[in-house]
């Protein structure tokens, strides 16, 4: 009976991660949007200035991808006003379209272990910025300022399931 009940546990876990999105792949990124909108201290940590510095677009945009990933493709998530309190959501995640503007989106990439190690929580973006372990393009001084919001954020790549065996497909 209890190697029957082992068994099935693996199975399950296999299943799982069988049908998890290749990390930072379109469809992970599309998976990253709902859990940007289910995290509270993303839809309204970053309300306020953060999201009103948009370029004049109405969006802002999170462009990110693996380094050790040199022919994958950036994945993005498109961000905009939810409404007039400045809470943000996420309107759309996938393969990176947009035409970013540098004083108003950002760029993070990083190796695949330290995506890991942060989305684990095992440091943050000062640490991991300082360190480089995380590179970062984007309007710096805001950033610094929602170093919190972006905590959340890199917690985020952690519990969104992603198989980080593979690299996304071009």
């Amino acid at each position: 009976m209890t190697k029957t009940l082992s068994t099935l546990v693996a199975l399950l876990a296999f299943s799982a991660s069988a049908q998890s999105a290749v990390f930072m792949s379109a469809d992970w990124a599309a998976e990253a949007c709902e859990g940007w909108n289910a995290n509270s201290e993303l839809t309204s940590g970053l309300a306020g200035d953060w999201i009103a510095n948009d370029a004049d677009r109405g969006y802002k945009v999170i462009q990110i991808y693996r380094m050790d990933c040199e022919d994958s493709p950036r994945i993005e998530l498109r961000l905009e006003p939810a409404d007039e309190e400045g809470m943000i959501q996420c309107t759309s995640g996938g393969l990176a379209k947009a035409e970013l503007n540098a004083k108003a989106d950002y760029v993070m990439f990083a190796q695949t272990e330290r995506w890991e190690e942060m989305g684990a929580g095992n440091y943050g973006p000062m640490k991991g910025m300082m360190t480089r372990r995380l590179r970062f393009q984007g309007p710096k001084w805001e950033a610094m300022n929602n170093m919190g919001p972006f905590k959340n954020f890199l917690l985020l790549t952690g519990q969104i399931p992603g198989d980080t065996a593979s690299c996304p497909a071009s």
